[in-house]
């Protein structure tokens, strides 16, 4: 039985339904990702935008070694995609990105579908996962 989405979860994907009913499809990713950021401030969203993911490697930090798109109420990371289709890479990004971050949850939002709802993916970190502070 699949679980009802968190209150946060449904209140972002009504943010990003106004985005995609108003533009639709076929827009550059930077377009949905500037009104992502308009809508959700709008829908009183905590956020921040193009968050800097750091990776330690021997004892090497690199501070920004990727940029994930959105963090929301630093519980939920979302990473917006406008493409064909959905690739196991772009889980496997997720993945890493919420490890690096230390997140629970995130999800990807495919714009270039004609029906959003065909374009989100819900991913989840294992608990044993995490990255050690």
């Amino acid at each position: 039985m699949l679980s009802r989405p968190s209150a946060l979860v449904e209140r972002i994907l009504g943010a990003v339904i106004d985005v995609h009913r108003a533009l639709g499809s076929g827009l550059l990713e930077s377009a949905y990702e500037e009104c992502t950021a308009h809508e959700l401030a709008a829908h009183r969203i905590e956020f921040r935008r193009q968050v800097a993911v750091p990776i330690k490697y021997k004892g090497l930090l690199i501070p920004c070694a990727f940029r994930a798109d959105f963090v929301v109420e630093n519980e939920i990371l979302l990473e917006l995609k406008s493409i064909e289709r959905l690739q196991p890479i772009h889980q496997a990004q997720v993945l890493t990105y919420l490890r690096l971050l230390n997140l629970p949850q995130g999800i990807i939002l495919n714009f270039n579908c004609p029906c959003l709802k065909d374009g989100i993916k819900n991913v989840l970190l294992p608990t044993s996962s995490a990255v050690p502070p």
